[in-house]
């Protein structure tokens, strides 16, 4: 169906794809994975004819289409009008950063029906039905409603199916996936896999399934090709590359997957191996570090947060979205809490509660026994550098025309933590080191970067500031396994050696039990368990923790059918002024373990 023969693409000197081929066949699935830059994303923009748009040249090779509107093509050779024909149509994209691809100023139906009428030439009536299918499809709860909201009003993992919902919409011949559930929680993640994989048996189509996570692609794939550095580093079948990888980067790639159940039996976060081609250079061992309990750093006293919907010509208000209920849990100096749930769950509407990026509708937030919501203008900005946000999306929270050295300090410029350019300059290194990066990568810009990168440098400006708490909002979701394991490390160290304390937003278990003292599960808003590591892991009370332990993807399980996650839609969160959601009431089965009694909504579960 397609070949890439040589593919080389540069920005400017700097070759980024270097000599690469592959084929794609009708019902199989290439996986291409390796760390972040090593060019796998530009190798799928070639292949949509979208590097010229990031200044970017393909400077050898060939990409052979045999389209069905144009007939066999060299896609490289193809002229922007006749490319666009095919883009969207035969040839469709999941983009890694869902909230960088949809446009701010339109609502979701908007830019669902405008893909359906342009290539499927149907009305827009048709196409809002057709779009709401989409949406059932990907299963995002009320898509009648949701077609009325704009990109800012749904969750990350809500915005990743929206962005596939509008790839599969004009039932393409290749679909390229790049990290498409990197977003999504595990159990929606298993889902989507599964309907990418229905999908393709329907349409007899090729996938490129591009991702950092290598249990994933045991999941997917058929074929893998490994890439480094803008090379191909090895290229065979799944089980040929699981059961014998030829290279040492392949072996080391394989190591870095993080397994659940590997912590069973210790109590205190444990740093990951680390590799240097051949040759280990860190063990993996305990953090060791104490956590203070004497007195909480943060404590979240009955939390609650409600975005209010209006309806009709004159905008009355008539609906709240219960995005968080009651929540409340400490943190302590020295711990790492984290927080785990679906898409919509109200992980990140708390965690940008404690920012101030949005205000409560009830409850208390104190930071060391002052609540940050009652005090004055100075002791608030004091308060936003001691707590400081690692957001989901590194592009949306960089500033494209700024150097990435210059948005890294400029935090510190504004809480006088720097007095000079020559400190700031040497702070912009120390920093970036700190993260991975190299101090001459400081005078790039975002476009220039990889995603994984650009995460890293969003980590780097939230270090600037020598901060008490760090919030996390899935801050290694987009980062390749081996990355995963050195920003992890990262954060165990400086908790280690500076005393920070982290709230840990993630969908990424395996992870979670990595990194974590203590773990809060979240679902509708409500907390419905919290306890330590070992308690949540080792011994989980509520179904739907249960449920979410169960649905991580692991190399051991690949290919085995996991159960279904829900027997039906998931309850919505919207409701009419006036009608208040059950608050969990909650049993202590052990000390500091605490599970909400089972409400109905939980009959949805399969126990």
């Amino acid at each position: 169906m397609m070949s890439v023969e040589n593919l080389s693409v540069q920005f400017g000197r700097n070759k980024v794809v270097d000599q690469v081929s592959f084929d794609l066949y009708r019902n199989k699935t290439l996986a291409i994975v390796g760390e972040s830059g090593s060019g796998k994303s530009i190798s799928s923009l070639a292949i949509m004819g979208l590097t010229k748009h990031l200044g970017a040249e393909i400077t050898t090779g060939r990409i052979q289409f045999e389209s069905d509107l144009l007939g066999p093509v060299d896609l490289t050779q193809l002229p922007e009008e006749k490319h666009r024909l095919i883009r969207g149509r035969e040839i469709s994209m999941i983009f890694q950063e869902p909230m960088a691809s949809l446009n701010p100023v339109f609502t979701i139906g908007h830019q669902l029906c405008e893909t359906l009428v342009l290539h499927q030439g149907i009305s827009y009536q048709q196409a809002k039905l057709k779009a709401c299918e989409l949406l059932d499809l990907v299963r995002v709860p009320q898509s009648k409603r949701l077609l009325g909201y704009y990109p800012h009003q749904l969750s990350g993992g809500q915005l990743q199916r929206v962005m596939i919902a509008m790839a599969i919409s004009c039932r393409p011949k290749v679909l390229i996936a790049d990290e498409p559930t990197t977003a999504l929680d595990v159990t929606i993640q298993a889902q989507i896999l599964s309907l990418i994989k229905d999908l393709q048996t329907e349409l007899n189509s090729a996938i490129v399934f591009i991702s950092h996570n290598m249990a994933v692609v045991a999941e997917v794939a058929d074929d893998v090709l490994v890439m480094r550095n803008s090379l191909e580093v090895e290229r065979n079948s799944l089980e040929a590359m699981l059961s014998g990888p030829k290279t040492a980067y392949t072996r080391n790639l394989l190591s870095a997957v993080p397994e659940l159940g590997s912590m069973t039996g210790t109590t205190s976060p444990k740093y990951f191996e680390q590799y240097d081609d051949d040759e280990k250079v860190l063990e993996a061992h305990d953090q060791d570090s104490r956590v203070d309990y004497s007195a909480p750093l943060l404590e979240v006293d009955k939390l609650t947060v409600r975005y209010p919907l209006f309806d009709g010509f004159l905008g009355r208000l008539s609906h709240y979205v219960h995005a968080a209920e009651q929540v409340s849990f400490a943190i302590y100096p020295n711990e790492t809490l984290s927080i785990v749930g679906e898409s919509g769950s109200g992980k990140s509407t708390v965690g940008k509660a404690i920012q101030q990026l949005i205000e409560p509708f009830s409850g208390e937030v104190r930071l060391e026994s002052e609540d940050i919501y009652k005090v004055s203008s100075s002791r608030k900005k004091l308060f936003s550098r001691d707590i400081q946000y690692v957001f989901q999306d590194p592009y949306g929270a960089l500033n494209p025309r700024k150097t990435i050295g210059a948005s890294i300090i400029e935090p510190a410029w504004v809480h006088g933590l720097v007095r000079s350019k020559k400190q700031a300059d040497e702070r912009v290194s120390e920093l970036l080191k700190m993260v991975g990066l190299l101090p001459e990568q400081a005078r790039r810009y975002p476009k220039e970067f990889s995603g994984g990168q650009r995460q890293r440098i969003c980590i780097a400006r939230a270090l600037a500031c020598e901060p008490k708490l760090i919030i996390a909002d899935e801050a290694v979701s987009a980062l390749d396994v081996s990355v995963q394991a050195q920003v992890v490390n990262l954060f165990l160290n400086l908790q280690k050696t500076q005393g920070i304390a982290y709230l840990f937003i993630s969908h990424d278990m395996a992870i979670v039990e990595r990194i974590s003292h203590r773990v809060a599960v979240m679902y509708l808003g409500q907390i419905v368990e919290i306890g330590t590591r070992q308690q949540i892991f080792e011994n989980p009370q509520h179904p739907y923790t249960k449920r979410l332990i169960s649905s991580v993807p692991t190399i051991a399980t690949r290919n085995k059918n996991r159960p279904p996650n829900f027997s039906t839609e998931i309850p919505s969160t919207i409701k009419k002024i006036g009608s208040q959601p059950n608050v969990h009431s909650y049993v202590e089965v052990n000390k500091g373990h605490l599970v909400a009694n089972h409400s109905p909504e939980f009959t949805t579960i399969n126990d």
